[in-house]
């Protein structure tokens, strides 16, 4: 008998590496603000600009910055589905600057720079919440034939009602 030499085990294989992550599975940061029921944006990625604004103030408006302005890039708001952010350029309007692919939401109706920045904030979060759902796809129905019956039936019915006006000669 001719004794084999133990053969080694294969070597085992390397482990494979992570799937490369999905831009819109961004995990949300600690400091992110909440811009829908999924969807966020980092602090960092909103850039906010303060000037002097009109709006009720008097004196007041013409010495302090008041006026609030936020710019987000679309790309930044994370959370969401590419179809909401489809329908977010579709809904913005003049919010919307199209050669930057960014939002534009500027607020000066109250007194305060604090108040200005949340009314800010409320505005793009209304705008995220209305876009966010999928609308839902209309598909076409086909009356029943019990509901084309009572239609037809019903206008016999006004038919003979007209008809049952009508002057009749009567020899």
């Amino acid at each position: 008998m001719s004794e084999e030499p133990p053969s080694d085990p294969p070597a085992p294989l390397p482990p494979s590496p992570p799937p490369p992550p999905d831009p819109r599975e961004r995990h949300r940061p600690g400091d992110a603000v909440g811009l829908g029921r999924k969807a966020w944006a980092a602090r960092a990625d909103l850039r906010w600009h303060f000037t002097r604004g009109g709006g009720p103030g008097g004196q007041h408006v013409n010495k302090t910055a008041t006026r609030s302005e936020v710019r987000i890039h679309l790309d930044a708001i994370g959370g969401v589905h590419p179809d909401a952010i489809v329908r977010i350029r579709e809904q913005a309007g003049h919010v919307l600057i199209v050669s930057t692919d960014e939002l534009r939401i500027v607020s000066d109706i109250h007194r305060s720079q604090l108040q200005n920045r949340e009314a800010c904030l409320a505005r793009l979060r209304s705008l995220v919440e209305r876009c966010e759902p999928r609308p839902k796809v209309r598909r076409k129905t086909r009356p029943t034939r019990a509901s084309k019956e009572r239609r037809l039936k019903t206008k016999k019915q006004q038919s003979e009602k007209k008809q049952n006006r009508r002057w009749r000669d009567r020899d």
